[in-house]
């Protein structure tokens, strides 16, 4: 029985006493606990769509005009989201292998190429600017060690044979030169493959530092990294290459002595001064010595640098064969600048404007005393002969 107020009506129950701040606070901590695990499951279930904006929305794109709608793969019920996302990676990687395929069959009409691009299997350099960021952003693909070097030589050509052979599709290479092997060894492996693009299978990864060719450590430490390596050696007369190499660091220093002083070690006896190296590293026989201790001559090509100009197709057909790839840098990528004096691409890599290398290429040459020009033709002609009969090439420099 409730108890009796005054006039014999029941008494109102207590009213109820408000909850404690403690288990208030306690009740809070566990909401936002349990907020927050539901949270981090989501961002975990649907990590796979962390790719940039663009990326997916080509992928959603792709879906819809493959797909036919009514969700992926044909079906009518959607999947997960992750394995939306992989589904949409997939189909995007799928689509950049049929660009390189039609790429190469573009550049190479009625040649038949195979999926896996190329016929090489060396490994390699950039081919294909969409392609590569694509490759890039996706993440896929690996960093793998460079399966061919140009080795050489400073002022041979080898900035432009790099930028002609990045048109190849299953060629990525480095744009800067590393200087692995001569100056940042202690750095190791690990710090050389890092700086290596991504590569697809049967692309081929490259780097060029033309001063390997006159480092003596240099052959030893790359045959330990990988013996099979294939090594490039663009090779110009090496007068001209002198009188190139002055030139560019004339530019930089206009104060230098003149390169006649710098020629002879004493001017009136005609004794050139071999310790100076824009004349050392011209003396190709003496440097290839040092690499025929640990490659066979087989694993060398040796690339003129005069028909690099003359005939950059023939050139880099000869390349091309070398690296086991595809020829489909052929003479329809270049035209003749008669400004510069040198082919230009006409399409670069990853661009449909023509393409000629910068200012600091093709400088007009001092003018030399040609009794000076020929002491040194006379100076290089047996170590020519002997480059000669190690390579089995004539490059007609004598």
């Amino acid at each position: 029985m409730s108890p009796m107020g005054p006039g014999g009506l029941a008494a109102a129950p207590p009213a109820a006493e408000p909850l404690p701040r403690s288990i208030f606070k306690k009740f809070l901590v566990m909401l936002c606990s349990l907020l927050m695990s539901l949270y981090v499951f989501y961002c975990l279930a649907d990590r796979c769509q962390t790719l940039p904006g663009p990326i997916i929305a080509a992928g959603a794109a792709s879906e819809e005009e493959e797909g036919g709608g009514g969700g992926y793969l044909g079906g009518s019920a959607e999947l997960p989201p992750w394995q939306a996302a992989a589904a949409r990676r997939k189909r995007l990687l799928q689509r950049l292998k049929q660009q390189q395929r039609r790429r190469r069959q573009e550049a190479a009409p009625g040649v038949e190429m195979p999926a896996g691009g190329g016929g090489n299997r060396a490994g390699g350099s950039g081919g294909g600017g969409t392609a590569g960021t694509l490759t890039l952003l996706l993440g896929e693909g690996t960093k793998r060690l460079p399966q061919a070097i140009i080795i050489g030589v400073k002022k041979g050509g080898t900035r432009a044979l790099l930028e002609f052979l990045r048109v190849h599709p299953d060629v990525r290479a480095v744009g800067a030169e590393p200087h692995f092997f001569d100056r940042n060894y202690e750095r190791g492996l690990a710090w050389y493959r890092d700086l290596m693009p991504r590569t697809l299978e049967g692309q081929i990864t490259m780097e060029k530092t033309p001063s390997y060719f006159v480092t003596k450590e240099a052959p030893a430490r790359i045959s330990s990294m990988a013996k099979g390596t294939k090594l490039i050696v663009v090779v110009r007369d090496p007068v001209t290459r002198a009188i190139s190499d002055y030139t560019q660091t004339l530019s930089k220093k206009p104060d230098i002595p003149t390169f006649e002083s710098l020629t002879f070690k004493n001017r009136t006896t005609g004794l050139i001064d071999t310790s100076w190296s824009a004349i050392q590293i011209g003396i190709y026989a003496k440097h290839l010595e040092n690499w025929l201790l640990h490659f066979p001559l087989g694993q060398i090509l040796f690339v003129s640098g005069e028909r690099l100009i003359s005939d950059p197709a023939g050139e880099l057909g000869r390349v091309q064969d070398f690296l086991g790839l595809k020829r489909i840098i052929t003479d329809k990528h270049f035209y003749f600048n008669k400004t510069k004096g040198f082919p230009c691409l006409k399409k670069a890599e990853g661009s449909s404007k023509p393409h000629c290398l910068g200012k600091t290429k093709g400088r007009t040459h001092p003018d030399i005393d040609q009794e000076v020009v020929q002491r040194l033709r006379d100076f290089y002609r047996p170590f020519n002969m002997k480059f000669y009969q190690m390579t089995g090439q004539d490059f007609g420099w004598d």
